[in-house]
């Protein structure tokens, strides 16, 4: 599949049905395009199963609350309409998009309690998010804009508006001819990507910015366990920008991102080392049903 994403061959399921995929419009007046209440999550199957598919699903629907929007559908019913669209689609390996978000109605100002929630689900092809970057590792930018503290967005949401500043950052990030851009918290401490966790390594032992500020994602729940799992030890704490001078390696984890090393942030470098091949590699027996969840 390939085209702009308006006008592709296939179906988009849309509140319980599946519509032809030019044909899934919404009105201009759309509350959502106005004042950003949508929400969202990205998933990947592997050989025609979700990863981690209903951990998805609770998300998206923890995000409707964090947002004040209600539940268009359960968890049951986003998982059915995830499964019925990946057949439809005929996809084995695939991304899913399941969008919730508020739409036309009485309502068009910042409130918008009379407006209908919808919810759709999209499915399409998509390989490594960062090209050949899974190889030889990411080059990143450093962005100007922080992630905001918890007191001023619901950072625990994977909401479309929190997502306008990591835009802004990788179109400046790909300015300079790097894959992405690392992004500072509002206190100055590393905090994650424009679209994924970040994790170092330093004589053995692996260290995570704290996600108090920004989405704590399955992804890296999942790699945490992993590399717990196998003995290492992993540190959630602050981090310093001036401490990636020591650290010896560096990757980057998303459901789109999977596990992707990173070669370098700015001016700081980093090895595509044993362990960041390693976990990178366990990631992919996992997702594909390798290995035991």
């Amino acid at each position: 599949m390939a085209g702009a994403y308006d006008d592709r061959e296939g179906v988009i399921w849309m509140d319980g049905a599946f519509v032809p995929w030019s044909e899934a419009k919404v009105h201009v007046l759309t509350h959502a395009l106005h004042y950003a209440s949508a929400v969202f999550e990205g998933e990947r199957a592997y050989g025609g199963k979700i990863f981690k598919s209903r951990e998805h699903s609770e998300r998206l629907l923890t995000s409707c609350d964090l947002l004040d929007m209600p539940h268009p559908y359960s968890v049951d019913e986003i998982e059915a309409a995830k499964a019925a669209t990946l057949e439809k689609m005929g996809m084995t390996d695939a991304y899913v998009r399941a969008l919730a978000w508020r739409g036309s109605g009485e309502d068009m100002g910042v409130a918008a309690k009379r407006n209908p929630v919808h919810l759709a689900i999209a499915t399409w092809e998509w390989g490594a998010y960062y090209g050949d970057a899974k190889m030889k590792g990411a080059k990143l930018d450093i962005s100007k804009w922080k992630r905001p503290s918890p007191e001023t967005i619901p950072s625990a949401a994977k909401a479309a508006g929190l997502y306008m500043i990591c835009t802004m950052s990788k179109h400046a990030a790909e300015a300079k001819g790097c894959s992405d851009a690392l992004m500072m918290d509002y206190r100055g401490y590393v905090a994650e990507a424009t679209g994924a966790n970040v994790f170092f390594v330093k004589d053995g032992e692996v260290h995570t910015p704290e996600a108090d500020c920004f989405l704590n994602g399955i992804t890296r729940q999942t790699v945490i366990g992993m590399l717990r799992d196998k003995g290492v030890r992993v540190n959630e704490r602050h981090i310093e920008p001036g401490e990636m001078a020591d650290f010896q390696q560096c990757w980057l984890t998303g459901t789109a991102a999977e596990v992707t090393p990173v070669g370098q942030i700015g001016d700081y470098n980093f090895e595509v080392g044993e362990l960041t091949r390693e976990i990178a590699g366990d990631y992919e027996k996992l997702v594909r049903g390798l290995v035991p969840a």
